[in-house]
């Protein structure tokens, strides 16, 4: 089996997680400058055989697509043409950042960690990953 990366994609930064070799764990891999995403990937890309991407689906609470759908998008074409033999899935992101900034205080973070939003993209990625990774069992 291959794993699976999750891409939580945002304007400055953007939040990427992986499972295990298996597909039974997500972990935060880490988290990119954006302008710097597509060469992450692709030196990533040479290491680790990954057999889908998911990249986050932006909807408002009615379902409709939020304001940053439209730059999502654009990214998703791209990342399709780069990476063509790598299935890229979208999956509804609602929620997924304010469950990361949840679990950083259920965690004990302190208020320093809480105000990464660098690591709150890493694991907003990962709770991505996880909910794929439930439903899919």
């Amino acid at each position: 089996m291959a794993k699976i990366m999750a891409i939580d994609y945002g304007i400055k930064r953007t939040g990427i997680a992986v499972t295990d070799d298996m597909q039974i764990i997500a972990s935060g891999l880490t988290t990119v400058d954006t302008p710097k995403l597509f060469s992450f990937l692709t030196e990533y890309l040479k290491k680790e055989k990954v057999e889908a991407i998911l990249v986050g689906d932006p909807k408002q609470m009615n379902g409709m697509p939020s304001e940053s759908a439209e730059m999502i998008n654009t990214f998703v074409e791209k990342l399709r043409n780069e990476v063509n033999e790598i299935e890229i899935v979208r999956v509804d992101e609602r929620f997924t950042s304010k469950l990361a900034f949840q679990s950083l205080i259920q965690g004990g973070a302190k208020k320093k960690q809480r105000q990464d939003k660098g690591l709150i993209d890493e694991i907003s990625a990962t709770i991505l990953l996880q909910d794929y990774l439930s439903q899919k069992k």
